[in-house]
């Protein structure tokens, strides 16, 4: 019961937040037209539409946002790149969540060498920057989008880890945890019942404010050209494409850039909002 009014009370003052709301409505729109770009986009987006004519052509009623040095028709490409970079940060959030979920609550349960030898890991990895530890592993294998989405999920666990092994040291030694252990269970029955059920909430959150972070980290390698390789259309390597002729056709850069923002910020915001009606101590503090 006092569950259920609990997530009333969060739903609640979520919903409160228009900003957030905006940008989920934003966030779900994207994914309906990346999913529906086969049936949205006027052109494939690799196709050349009169090459020797048509290149660098100004938003239109026949382009509505233009062509590129190729002739290719932006609004098409831009639906086909978000099918690659929503589905590549989606994917790799979801695997940064499984590892670093794992790590967080063998790390705060048994606590001890383990616990000191895991975050000793996750030190370590944190020290390295994570857009040249990408640049150097992707430099050595055969591009692809699985290998862009396992690259970003093994590099973007070690904050899940530790928000996840911080929650479990404040929870086991709650009393209904005690109890658990004392009526017999086993430790990997009081983590899956008891600990990881209490852990969703700042999952949640780290796996919304996680999702844009990516698909800027994503974004970032395809606009240095080790995404996903061309003609495959990513918002990264769009700009990237436009980036010389950002004085003679500036629209496209502008548009998938427009987009990459757009998609950061919406997620940040549904992210906060998370954040704050999970904690209303937080929304208390700014509202005061």
């Amino acid at each position: 019961m006092n569950r259920g009014r609990t997530s009333i009370g969060v739903m609640a003052r979520f919903r409160s937040n228009r900003l957030a709301l905006a940008g989920l409505g934003l966030i779900v729109l994207m994914y309906l037209c990346a999913m529906l770009a086969p049936v949205l986009a006027p052109y494939p987006p690799d196709r050349s539409v009169d090459l020797l004519n048509n290149r660098n052509s100004v938003p239109s009623a026949r382009h509505l946002m233009g062509t590129d040095r190729y002739a290719r028709d932006i609004f098409s490409r831009l639906l086909y790149g978000a099918r690659i970079s929503l589905t590549v940060g989606l994917a790799a959030v979801a695997i940064s969540l499984v590892i670093g979920t794992m790590v967080g609550l063998l790390a705060g349960q048994l606590g001890g060498w383990v616990d000191t030898l895991l975050m000793r890991l996750v030190d370590l990895l944190i020290s390295f920057p994570r857009l040249v530890l990408l640049l150097a592993v992707a430099a050595f294998f055969n591009r692809s989008m699985l290998l862009i989405m396992v690259l970003l999920g093994l590099t973007g666990w070690m904050t899940t880890a530790r928000v996840v092994r911080g929650e479990v040291l404040a929870l086991r030694e709650r009393e209904f945890v005690l109890a658990a252990g004392a009526l017999g269970a086993s430790p990997a029955r009081v983590a899956c019942r008891h600990l990881l059920p209490n852990c969703l909430a700042p999952l949640v959150v780290t796996a919304t404010l996680g999702l844009g972070q990516t698909i800027l980290v994503e974004a970032g390698l395809s606009f240095l050209g080790l995404g996903v390789p061309p003609p495959t259309a990513s918002w990264g390597s769009m700009v990237n494409e436009g980036r010389h002729l950002l004085l003679e056709a500036p629209w496209i850069t502008t548009f998938p850039g427009l987009a990459i923002v757009f998609a950061v910020l919406c997620f940040n915001l549904v992210g906060d909002a998370l954040r704050d009606a999970f904690d209303p101590r937080i929304a208390g503090i700014k509202e005061g």
